[in-house]
């Protein structure tokens, strides 16, 4: 099969499109003819090796998966002889980090992982980037505890993880303050935004409303920052650890000083996430947003676009090109 490959660690020219073999399945897996998949920032991460960390879980001279992408939607080519959830020609979505393998023709799975059928209504274009980022905006939401009513203040809302966390929070019944710039400001509040202060004019850090979470989903400030924007009890959190690790390390700290607190979320990934989404999706309560669309064999240029920083909600790979 076609496959996005990389054999060592480095910048986008790493990857390169190669011809490998087609994944086997066992008798609990389902094999996946992958019509869409994404780059990501995760994606991204694991290809550099950066931080260098990663290089425990994936290899420490060179990468013990070549085949990179988490997430992917396309249809039930095969079924192990164990599987009855699934069956062949059914559409489905999903997310495979660790594993990986999206970002070619062919994908293996386990039944029981993070694979769910497709919403109704929806393409594959559109459903591929419907996990990555929303599994760690609805981990912020969780770990955080918002409920209905409460004020909520989410800086880089056009990202991936920023735009599903501004939707799932309005469906959550929260009163969102969104942060982006001038450009995007009508896509926010299209997104439910409440109110959003755009940061090419004002510094969301000196904002005089008072929240009881911050989310920074781009990772760009830190708590001490933000600490003044949290009413007592509130609570930040970061889509990255910070500088020398801090939001690994002020979650063990701040809870002794009963004040405000920083989170550090660890998302799930399983069959109830991804299920998750495709209900809201098929309710009309999630859309990720999709920035631009790139034929695999293009990929390259799509890890160049993302590692700019500049990118609205999702890019999206095209892996069979829709009818």
């Amino acid at each position: 099969m076609k496959a996005a490959a990389h054999s060592r660690y480095g910048p986008p020219d790493v990857v390169r499109i190669a011809t490998v073999d087609k994944p086997s399945i066992g008798d609990l897996d389902v094999l996946v003819q992958v019509h869409a998949t994404t780059v990501n920032r995760t994606d991204c991460a694991y290809r550099a090796a950066r931080p260098f960390f990663i290089r425990l879980l994936t290899g420490l001279a060179r990468p013990r998966r070549p085949v990179l992408g988490t997430e992917y939607a396309g249809v039930v080519e095969a079924v192990g002889s164990g599987v009855t959830a699934f069956a062949v020609g059914d559409r489905v979505f999903g997310y495979n980090e660790g594993a990986f393998g999206s970002h070619a023709e062919y994908l293996s799975v386990p039944h029981g992982g993070a694979i769910a059928t497709m919403p109704g209504g929806v393409t594959f274009e559109e459903a591929a980037p419907g996990t990555e980022g929303s599994h760690y905006a609805l981990a912020f939401l969780r770990t955080a505890g918002i409920r209905a009513g409460q004020d909520v203040l989410v800086h880089g809302a056009t990202g991936g993880i920023g735009s599903a966390a501004e939707q799932l929070l309005k469906h959550q019944g929260a009163v969102v303050t969104a942060v982006c710039g001038t450009a995007h400001l009508e896509l926010v509040k299209g997104l439910g935004a409440d109110r959003v202060v755009d940061y090419t004019v004002q510094d969301f850090t000196r904002d005089e409303q008072r929240y009881d979470a911050v989310f920074d989903a781009v990772g760009k400030s830190t708590f001490g920052r933000c600490r003044r924007l949290l009413k007592p009890g509130g609570v930040y959190l970061s889509s990255e650890l910070g500088p020398w690790c801090q939001n690994l390390l002020l979650p063990l700290v701040t809870p002794l000083f009963r004040g405000r607190k920083v989170k550090f979320p660890f998302p799930k990934q399983d069959q109830e996430m991804v299920r998750y989404f495709r209900d809201l999706m098929e309710a009309g309560e999630f859309r990720p947003v999709i920035d631009r669309r790139y034929p695999l064999e293009q990929i390259v240029d799509a890890y160049r676009y993302v590692e700019t920083g500049r990118k609205i909600g999702n890019v999206v790979i095209t892996v069979v090109p829709p009818d």
